[in-house]
């Protein structure tokens, strides 16, 4: 992560990452995910689901910090983040 400027414990702060899983036979395409991403790791695919929506895909899936907001907002709980585990 770049910050403006140096936090003076920067090497205490330690980034979780997940990993974006979408069920896309569940998806409506309302596209609350990729508007409200923080860091911009999702984008609407090409492709239709069952019902016929456009879903969403993990483009830059290394961006995501497991901050689970894509899970809050989706209606259709279509949306979710496992944590990886830490690398220690």
């Amino acid at each position: 992560m770049k910050f403006w400027r140096t936090p003076l414990d920067a090497e205490k702060i330690h980034i979780r990452r997940g990993t974006v899983t979408i069920i896309e036979e569940r998806c409506k395409g309302c596209e609350f995910c990729i508007e409200y991403c923080p860091r911009d790791v999702l984008k609407m695919s090409s492709a239709f689901n069952v019902k016929g929506y456009h879903y969403p895909l993990a483009e830059a899936a290394e961006r995501c910090v497991s901050c689970h907001f894509c899970e809050a907002l989706c209606p259709e709980f279509a949306i979710y983040v496992i944590e990886s585990p830490d690398e220690a």
